[in-house]
């Protein structure tokens, strides 16, 4: 059993859920955000949990508000807990838990993207695991190509 991450007391503990959604040709859906003061990186779809929400509801939330896929995220499948600056310049202490869907065609709608995301987020774009491995902007998590590879065969959540 893996045993519990050490947390920062010192930082707000920003609970999230991050989506992997793979296309029928196992490219990774991406979003690239433009943050005055910082340089581009690409991230995942998810975000932040609402505060009575599980983290498969946030997922699944998240999910919909940020591509307009609707889909069970199933199970999860890894936890990662980063220190970092929020976009709107919080540093925080991130408990996230990543969950893998899998859908039939590359498409996305942003129509439900907060007044927040549509300034930041300006780019979304379909990934090979080629490219995520060697892309020259950061890519947040930093081996999202290696924990593609190692979960695709057993993480199978058809939509």
């Amino acid at each position: 059993m893996t045993p519990e991450p050490r947390l920062n007391p010192a930082l707000r503990l920003r609970r999230a859920a991050r989506i992997i959604v793979l296309d029928a040709e196992e490219r990774a859906l991406m979003f690239r955000f433009d943050v005055p003061g910082r340089a581009p990186f690409w991230v995942t779809a998810g975000g932040e949990c609402e505060s009575d929400e599980s983290f498969a509801d946030a997922a699944r939330r998240e999910l919909f508000e940020e591509t307009g896929i609707t889909a069970d995220p199933g199970p999860e499948i890894l936890r990662m807990t980063p220190e970092f600056v929020t976009v709107e310049g919080e540093p925080v202490q991130a408990d996230e838990r990543f969950f893998l869907v899998r859908v039939a065609e590359a498409r996305v709608d942003t129509a439900g993207h907060t007044a927040l995301e549509q300034r930041v987020m300006t780019q979304h774009r379909w990934f090979t695991l080629a490219e995520l491995a060697s892309w020259p902007e950061a890519v947040f998590p930093a081996n999202l190509a290696a924990i593609i590879r190692s979960r695709i065969a057993t993480c199978q959540n058809p939509t």
